[in-house]
């Protein structure tokens, strides 16, 4: 392949027969759809989207960018894609750390699994080759203790493990992988399609190898520009004085708290009120905050490991209390004590369940509990840390009411006989925005490709003032054009792949700039949102086939009918068929459905 910054290796690996084939990736296929989260998607289609999320026909890719790996700020995330076990739609979930940079300087682009193994093993990847092993002493472990063997094993230099825990082996449709930083691929069940297949972990040994652009000199100038971007004080991500840097993703807490738009006691509230700053980033750094980790090249470090030294929990160190899970488990299940918290997150994070479901599960299940629906379950109460603590292991185990609640959230809401009370998008759980407070993010959370999810346009950072491009919270108009523009900024960048967070300093200009460079061919900011387009698109279009038609871009009732009784948000519902009537305007989609014409237009075949 004449492009730069590429591998150009992917392994394809077939469980069932046990065997790796290295190819190349078509050019095509690099041109139109980069790498990440954008190659995965293309590779996901070719395999048909007919196919059962749990059969061994499904594939399971873990991809690579063109700049993973590389001197670009913020590059150390990997996406893996599949068709989601949740939802039944097209699914990709990135994760942070190492392990991105470490499978590139193995020498990959991607790993493809498909089949399924008649035990359960692990690839083990180093030097260009792939290798599958006996897993079978670790089926049945948790994360922690699978990454301490493989330490062990193979030594902890260089080393990345990503793996599965009891979530993922018991077939949780939001069993998720986790890398030994505990950064996590975390939604739509990624780590239950793993566990389908009986594949435990990815062991990846490789020392550090940085790929190097084709244009070398240009390089310097490009990749200048955008850490100037990233250090500029009046940013967000200025390293140690921007309030991501300083006080991690909680940043967030107190803000949505005080403008209305925390979704609280399962969205029946949207403001935590005065218990809000005691979950926050702020009482985070002040309390229990003990250090400050990072991503590959990444400046900003916005993880903030944590230690509890007193209470129940004490003596737990844990990587970290990020904004979603935080609020997830908190405010979402009116849960004020931060060190639980860790605690929760922990253990989601050892069992290999996404944090976000996680509490979204449980607060459906305070709500079913306090208004009666639970037909003869013993049920948990609002705030109950203690009663959360218990119960996720026996969800992980799938053990009593642990295995309804396995399901998911929508899932478990219509075994009670009360699906209203689901807050879930095509299957998946909402995360920390409440509609009501903040429009655009009800229209991501609608026509996400993925189900309810904040990462595919994240329209808050527009609507809280984190970008230049501000816009009014309260106001729908405007709000398509925007969630159009993010969408498709977003899948380019994460097919690069980089980090969201890079888009709060960075722009379409830096973007292109760096990958052009990089691979050596003219691209300019058009030509990035044209690329993010039909990424987009084709992502639409798979969904399409599988069966998501007119209607399938909702939200649930309560967003749509119960207005907000609190703060700015107050007497707001989420004007969501006003925003959709726009937003389809500009997509060129028919009711949602991406018509033959547009697929023409922007060359996705």
């Amino acid at each position: 392949m004449a492009l730069g910054g590429y591998a150009n290796r992917i392994a394809h690996i077939d469980l069932t027969k046990g065997e790796v084939d290295y190819q190349p990736i078509p050019e095509d296929w690099a041109r139109k759809y980069i790498g990440a989260r954008g190659l995965g998607v293309r590779y996901v289609f070719e395999n048909g989207p007919q196919v059962e999320p749990l059969s061994p026909d499904n594939i399971l890719c873990f991809m690579n960018g063109p700049l993973t790996g590389t001197d670009a700020n913020m590059s150390g995330r990997m996406a893996v894609v599949t068709k989601s076990p949740l939802t039944g739609t097209i699914m990709d979930s990135h994760h942070g750390g190492w392990s991105a940079a470490r499978l590139r300087w193995s020498g990959f682009d991607g790993l493809i699994f498909k089949g399924r193994a008649d035990k359960p093993v692990y690839a083990y990847v180093q030097d260009g080759k792939v290798e599958l092993h006996d897993a079978s002493e670790l089926w049945g472990k948790g994360v922690h203790d699978t990454v301490k063997f493989f330490k062990d094993k193979y030594g902890e230099k260089d080393l990345t493990v990503i793996a599965i825990g009891q979530g993922g082996e018991n077939l949780s449709p939001f069993g998720n992988w986790i890398n030994e930083n505990d950064r996590a691929s975390g939604r739509g069940g990624t780590g239950c399609v793993g566990g389908s297949k009986k594949l435990k972990a990815i062991v990846v040994k490789a020392e550090k190898a940085i790929p190097k652009a084709k244009d070398r000199e240009a390089w310097k100038d490009a990749h200048a520009r955008a850490l100037k971007c990233i250090m500029d004080e009046a940013n967000v991500t200025s390293p140690r004085k921007g309030g991501l840097s300083v006080y991690g993703t909680n940043v967030l807490m107190n803000i949505a708290n005080d403008m209305g738009a925390l979704p609280t006691r399962n969205s029946q509230l949207v403001t935590f009120g005065d218990k809000g700053e005691k979950v926050s980033g702020e009482w985070v750094k002040e309390n229990i905050l003990v250090e400050d980790p990072t991503c590959h090249a990444c400046p900003v470090a916005c993880k903030k490991e944590v230690e509890i030294k007193d209470g129940p929990f004490a003596g737990l160190r844990m990587e970290s209390l990020e904004y979603e899970p935080a609020w997830s488990f908190g405010a979402n299940c009116e849960n004020d004590y931060a060190p639980s918290l860790a605690k929760l997150i922990d253990l989601c994070n050892d069992y290999g369940l996404d944090a976000i479901e996680m509490g979204d599960v449980l607060a459906m299940y305070m709500e079913a509990t306090e208004k009666g629906y639970l037909n003869g379950y013993e049920g948990l109460q609002w705030g109950d840390y203690m009663g959360m603590v218990e119960l996720i292991p026996k969800i992980a185990l799938r053990e009593g009411v642990g295995d309804i609640l396995a399901g998911g959230t929508e899932a478990a809401a219509k075994h009670f006989g009360h699906p209203e009370i689901a807050m879930t998008v095509k299957g998946m759980g909402i995360p920390a925005y409440d509609p009501r407070g903040l429009k655009g993010m009800g229209l991501g959370y609608a026509t996400s490709n993925r189900g309810a999810c904040h990462l595919r346009g994240y329209s808050p950072a527009s609507e809280l003032g984190l970008i230049p491009l501000k816009t009014d919270p309260l106001e729908w108009k405007g709000k398509g054009e925007l969630l159009k523009l993010l969408q498709d900024l977003f899948a380019f960048m994460d097919s690069l792949d980089l980090c969201k967070f890079s888009s709060f300093a960075e722009g379409a200009e830096e973007f292109a700039a760096q990958y052009s460079v990089m691979v050596g061919i003219p691209f300019t900011a058009d030509d990035v949102l044209k690329t993010g387009e039909r990424i987009y698109n084709l992502e639409r279009h798979y969904n399409n086939l599988v069966g998501f038609g007119q209607g399938s871009d909702y939200l649930p009732k309560r967003f749509l009918e119960e207005p907000s009784t609190q703060l700015a948000s107050k007497g707001h519902v989420c004007e969501l068929d006003k925003m959709l009537e726009e937003y389809y305007q500009l997509r060129g989609w028919e009711n949602g459905v991406v018509p033959e014409s547009k697929l023409k237009e922007l060359e996705v075949f």
